[in-house]
């Protein structure tokens, strides 16, 4: 990790060593990517002097944010909320990049007995038997309410399903209010108090890619390139894999 680290700084030292300015980079993100990307910021603002400042928030309030006027110089988002802000003239179409990519996992308290993942009516069975399900409201979310609905069971989850947001799903599987959480890899992986039992078999899974979108109205669109160019750098792949992403560039 030291040579990663080094790597990092060097190349974000290149690519900012003719600025002489720095600038406060506002952010609003999806919380998907959240651990890989703080990872990345200390070594950013040391070489650059550029202070990064996220804000964290489901899909549903950044598009709110965004669509009632709130202005920030970047938005990561899943790509399909990238391209209606852009539609709706929010973000500059021209800036708009692929970023990462995240399947959908479950996620269990440690030490319950972990169901059969193999298959979709195996993922099917678990859920039925479940006494409790909770999801997010985000990307991963949407897709689940379709695919309860594919497999008939809409109806028979409906008692027991919790609708999550403002805080990992993981969080609420820890605590004991539900006993599966499914959400991002990556959001599971993030409360290492529970077990992540897996992803969701290839038959189902459901894969949501991130995306770069810089704001019509950015304070500092140049500062702004360079800490999206440092999170598509080489030098960020082993921390975007170690948090269960892949990269989408």
């Amino acid at each position: 990790m030291k040579n990663w680290i080094k790597n990092l700084a060097v190349m974000i030292a290149c690519l900012q060593g003719a600025s002489a300015m720095a600038s406060e980079i506002k952010v609003i993100a999806s919380v998907a990517f959240k651990d890989a990307y703080l990872a990345m910021v200390p070594d950013f603002e040391k070489a650059t002097g550029h202070r990064v400042t996220t804000l964290w928030l489901p899909t549903v309030e950044i598009m709110s944010r965004l669509k009632g006027g709130e202005v920030t110089d970047l938005i990561i988002m899943s790509s399909s909320g990238v391209d209606e802000l852009i539609k709706l003239g929010k973000l500059q179409a021209e800036s708009r990049q692929i970023y990462v990519k995240s399947g959908i996992g479950i996620g269990m308290q440690k030490g319950s007995v972990k169901p059969d993942l193999s298959s979709a009516e195996a993922v099917k069975q678990a859920l039925l038997n479940a006494k409790s399900v909770a999801y997010s409201t985000g990307p991963s979310g949407v897709y689940l309410v379709s695919l309860f609905e594919k497999m008939g069971i809409t109806a028979a989850l409906a008692p027991k399903l919790k609708v999550i947001q403002g805080e990992p799903v993981g969080a609420v599987v820890q605590r004991g209010d539900a006993e599966i959480g499914l959400q991002q890899v990556p959001e599971i992986l993030a409360v290492p108090a529970i077990d992540f039992v897996g992803p969701l078999p290839a038959e189902i899974q459901h894969i949501t890619v991130f995306a770069f979108g810089i704001h019509e109205k950015a304070n500092d669109t140049a500062a702004t390139k360079a800490w999206i160019k440092t999170l598509k750098s080489d030098a960020a792949v082993p921390y975007i894999k170690k948090f269960g992403l892949d990269p989408a560039w």
